[in-house]
């Protein structure tokens, strides 16, 4: 029906109709099998039954004529009902009008339930907020909410639109947005995502973002968007259906002469052409692969995982390596700082420079520097012109002129030595932040990350999923890389360190050859790395505008499991396919055989068409009942 899925938000328009067609049968049918009717009541009845059954897919026909040049399916059942009503099968007409109808109403339900799975979050948003203003706490529609606003956010209330907490502490239930089971500690600093529930506490939030660029808007808008792209499967479908329509419009009107050729009377050679056209019409083939992709794509996204398309999620459940971008992804990313060495002037004043230098990276090491600053209670020096250099450093200006922090390559484009006490550092299985003016060395500090808790699951599940490679991209070098690897797991060819940006493209490209990859990072450092994948997935984006728009694949949460999950959905989904396409296929192969040499009824290959249409519908939906799920 590749008309029928294109309107899902009208999804009730027809019901209305569908029950007028019905009663007409309904009456239709009680002359024929329990006391003669009126004849003025039955053709009345049956005319009730066409023009309500028949109106909707004829006009759905004629758009798409005039439109766009296509002969839809929908105008297959038209012809065939008015056929059989031409040879005095009114009544078998009429049944095909009727299963035809309530197949069409019931798939607009279904699809239409797929669709609402997502959008129903909006329901969840509160109209009012409680706004901490100049005069007091007052109740204001969210709508009003702008950034820099302060709101109140007590037990029990919906966090009204995205925003950071400025006062106070407590527990949130984030599952509506990141599908993550249990509740998360909230303090200052830390983001709340529009939808979400305070558990506990009395927080004071800041506004970041209004309502119409809120987190909830964005997931809807992409869910949406990946909803109207085309999976291959679904283009082929399309392809296939398109044409395979005229063939079958072709293959009937050249049956009419075959039956009369074998000496068929002519209105049992249009009877049997009438039942090959119901036969063979591939409604159930169209429409079961959107039927799978999109209960699919409802299901991730109730499961906290966002696909940008049917493409992405057939592409997910082909990716034969993952590549893994190893800070803040296979790693917490709250790296803290473990020893400090200041070769000139007081250890406080080197750690001020240090922080100062950091105070505008957003790298993990730069944020665990700033923290150590801030709990040792040390304001962090001025620098302005600071400029960051992907994989290197950061440089910039104090008071006293050009400074610099980074690695041994920011070391080396200095032209500076790393000295002879910072040399057990450099050796060690931790990350080395060298910090200097010009070629001289003032000092430098380790930091050390952690893996994250799900992480070495997530590997395990990734790889007994099938037959899989995982490999760890990062810059920092191979002591603190094979450190981290170890303990997921990793073997030692499939950590990579010492790595620039374009290197992880090049291991990308390479991992290609073997089949398809997929790069997981943080959407927004890793952008060249994600784009030249098949498939680029971004972790842990709730809230982040960016990192939505940035991969084929975003998991709100920072949870690696749901990256595991959202393979078996999507490999879930490709059985699911099959089968579909199996069934209608299948189905389609017994009616047309059956109609062409076995004398197959009107009414049984629209019981058989029909039957297989709602079987493959029904079939898909199975996806939408089981989201992703991960151990607590």
């Amino acid at each position: 029906m590749s008309g029928s899925h294109d309107h899902v938000e009208d999804e009730t328009a027809d019901l209305p109709l569908t029950a007028l067609c019905w009663i007409g049968l309904g009456l239709a049918t009680l002359d024929a099998f329990l006391q003669p009717l009126p004849q003025g009541l039955v053709w009345a009845a049956l005319g009730l039954s066409y023009l309500t059954g028949g109106i909707p897919p004829l006009r759905t026909a004629l758009h798409e004529m005039w439109h766009d040049g296509r002969l839809d399916i929908d105008l297959l059942m038209v012809v065939a009902a008015i056929a059989a009503a031409s040879v005095g099968a009114a009544l078998e007409g009429a049944v095909l009008l009727a299963l035809f109808s309530l197949s069409h109403t019931l798939e607009h339900r279904s699809m239409g339930k797929a669709r609402r799975a997502v959008e129903a979050l909006m329901q969840l948003r509160p109209e009012t907020a409680l706004l901490d203003g100049p005069g007091g706490v007052v109740e204001v529609p969210v709508a009003n909410l702008v950034p820099g606003d302060r709101v109140i956010l007590r037990p029990g209330a919906r966090v009204p639109v995205d925003c950071r907490v400025a006062e106070g502490s407590g527990h949130l239930d984030e599952s509506t947005v990141t599908g993550e089971s249990l509740p998360v500690r909230k303090a200052p600093g830390d983001p709340v995502h529009e939808a979400t529930v305070n558990l506990d506490g009395i927080l004071t939030a800041e506004v970041t973002r209004g309502l119409a660029s809120s987190t909830v808007a964005q997931m809807i808008k992409l869910v949406t968007e990946a909803q109207a792209q085309k999976a291959p499967s679904e283009r082929f479908s399309d392809w296939f259906g398109q044409r395979y329509t005229i063939a079958v419009f072709v293959g009937s009107f050249l049956s009419w002469f075959a039956f009369r050729a074998l000496g068929h009377p002519p209105s049992e050679a249009l009877y049997r052409a009438a039942t090959l056209l119901v036969a063979a019409s591939p409604c159930a083939v169209v429409i079961s692969v959107p039927a799978a992709i999109l209960s699919a794509l409802s299901a991730a996204a109730r499961g906290g995982v966002l696909f940008k398309g049917g493409a992405a999620l057939e592409g997910l459940a082909e990716v034969r390596t993952f590549a893994f971008d190893k800070t803040g992804t296979l790693t917490t990313g709250l790296a803290s700082v473990t020893s400090i060495l200041a070769l000139e002037g007081e250890e406080g004043h080197f750690l001020a420079l240090a922080a100062g230098l950091e105070a505008q990276s957003e790298h993990p090491i730069a944020a665990a520097i700033r923290r150590e600053a801030a709990e040792r209670g040390i304001v962090p020096v001025p620098v302005r012109d600071a400029r960051a250099h992907p994989s290197e450093g950061i440089t910039g200006q104090d008071a006293e002129g050009a400074v610099w922090a980074g690695n041994a390559r920011m070391l080396a484009a200095m032209g500076a030595v790393l000295p002879d006490a910072l040399a057990p550092l450099a050796d060690g299985a931790e990350t080395l932040v060298l910090v200097g003016r010009g070629a001289r060395v003032l000092g430098g500090l380790t930091v050390a990350d952690e893996p994250r808790q799900t992480a070495a699951e997530a590997l395990h599940d990734l790889k007994a999923g099938g037959r899989t490679d995982s490999l760890m991209m990062t810059g920092d070098r191979a002591p603190v890389a094979g450190r981290i690897g170890a303990r997921l797991g990793l073997q030692p060819g499939e950590i990579h360190a010492g790595l620039l940006p374009g290197d992880k493209v090049k291991l990308v490209d390479a991992a290609t050859q073997r089949g398809k990859v997929a790069f997981v990072g943080d959407g927004v450092n890793d952008a060249a790395a994600l784009a030249r994948a098949d498939v680029g997935v971004a972790m842990g984006v709730a809230g982040s505008e960016v990192a939505l728009q940035a991969a084929d694949v975003a998991l709100m949460a920072e949870d690696l499991r749901k990256l595991a999950a959202a393979r078996a959905l999507s490999r879930r989904a490709a059985g699911v396919i099959r089968q579909n396409l199996a069934i209608s296929i299948g189905a389609m192969v017994i009616l047309v055989t059956g109609s062409l040499f076995f004398d197959l009824p009107l009414p049984l290959a629209v019981l058989g068409h029909e039957g297989g249409t709602l079987l493959v519908v029904l079939n898909g939906l199975r996806l939408l009942v089981d989201p992703i799920r991960t151990k607590a």
